[in-house]
């Protein structure tokens, strides 16, 4: 898990999450070019630091080439409460946006086009989305913010309509599961145990989507977190490591057979799947140094190898802690966020394919998750 989430988890044992609603002026800035294609623009989810209540949302106009920070509030003037308490993913399926809002427990659903709020979703310590045929597959922890080596509530993956907005079913996996995929009719689940140090689990949950029952588990390595599927039938699986001896690595799980058929030996915290070119970066904390590594990287799913050791090539470009990556399918412009300092305001830079920079923008507390707003 994070270093900050780390930090914080002793804090939040103790102090509950602040109960006053944070209101915050909506800003916009002229910042790059614009950009005529099918993508109009992208939302931005910045999480806000554990127990502020400070999660924020932002969105860059490809048409206008302006950047408009903190929409939410100013979108929905008859809601006095804020997004709430860490974003911690965001997607767009049809004309909805799902923000998942991790400890205020709940999805917040709002139209794709003007970030108006719909409906919520509530859903214990939820962490991340996928979709599928009107459906809507969310994971939970399940049980509060703790950490202990003794856990005893394990997570499940809920089902919802998206047209209701109502849970019709749950299926319970490994302890604290994280990213969820989908290949064809089987959902794959990432397993953490994050929160049971040092007995981390170690395996990918499989469930038939027509039954919703898990009927399988890949073992893997320690402490697993994101998933991603390529065109290849390949399901790319990221470990985050034990912060001591094992390292943070990438590993590819055979969808036709369900085995590990490879690792590659590169950190990663985040990912962004672009053709074959899997963007990765590692903020790699070790608490044997009590330091950060931080990498660029990319892979290629098809050869698997590391064909690029730093993406960024502009020594203008200062990052201090990465914490979201995406990149346009069209321009094939890179977009870094830095976290900075997890408490002020971070930022978000874009690069040109030759990882020069071309812009750069203020954001709200450690930006994070990216959705592309399609035509």
């Amino acid at each position: 898990m994070k270093k900050a989430f780390i930090l914080l988890l002793g804090i939040l044992s103790v102090c509950s999450c602040r109960k006053e609603d944070i209101l915050w002026q909506s800003e916009e800035e002229k910042k790059g070019d614009t950009v005529r294609s099918e993508i109009v623009g992208f939302y931005l989810l910045n999480e806000g630091n554990m127990g502020s209540n400070k999660a924020t949302l932002d969105y860059y106009d490809y048409t206008t080439g302006v950047y408009h920070r903190n929409i939410y509030s100013e979108r929905n003037p008859n809601r006095v409460q804020s997004l709430g308490d860490v974003g911690n993913d965001l997607k767009i399926y049809g004309n909805r946006l799902y923000a998942v809002i991790n400890c205020s427990n709940i999805v917040e659903v709002m139209s794709a086009d003007s970030a108006k709020h719909i409906g919520t979703i509530e859903c214990p310590n939820c962490r991340y989305l996928r979709f599928k045929d009107g459906y809507g597959y969310l994971t939970s922890y399940a049980g509060p913010v703790l950490i202990d080596q003794n856990y005893k509530q394990i997570g499940y993956v809920a089902k919802f309509d998206t047209a209701t907005l109502e849970i019709t079913d749950t299926c319970h996996v490994g302890f604290q599961p994280d990213e969820p995929e989908i290949v064809g009719d089987r959902l794959y689940v990432a397993n953490s145990g994050g929160y049971m140090v040092p007995n981390y689990e170690n395996a990918v949950s499989v469930i038939d989507l027509n039954t919703f029952k898990e009927v399988q588990r890949i073992e893997v390595v320690n402490n697993l977190h994101h998933l991603r599927a390529d065109r290849h039938g390949q399901l790319w699986v990221t470990s985050r490591g034990d912060y001591y001896n094992q390292p943070s690595r990438l590993y590819c799980i055979d969808t036709k057979t369900e085995t590990v058929t490879d690792s590659v030996d590169v950190a990663v915290s985040n990912l962004w799947l672009d053709g074959d070119s899997l963007y990765v970066y590692g903020t790699e904390w070790s608490y044997v140094d009590m330091s950060n590594t931080i990498t660029y990287s990319i892979v290629n799913v098809l050869t698997h190898e590391v064909v690029c050791h730093q993406f960024i090539t502009d020594p203008e470009v200062q990052i201090t802690i990465p914490y979201g990556i995406m990149v346009h399918p069209v321009t094939k412009d890179i977009y870094v966020t830095d976290a900075k300092n997890y408490v002020s305001p971070g930022m978000v830079w874009c690069l040109d394919r030759e990882g020069k920079k071309k812009w750069a923008v203020r954001t709200g507390d450690i930006p994070a998750h990216f959705a592309l707003l399609y035509r």
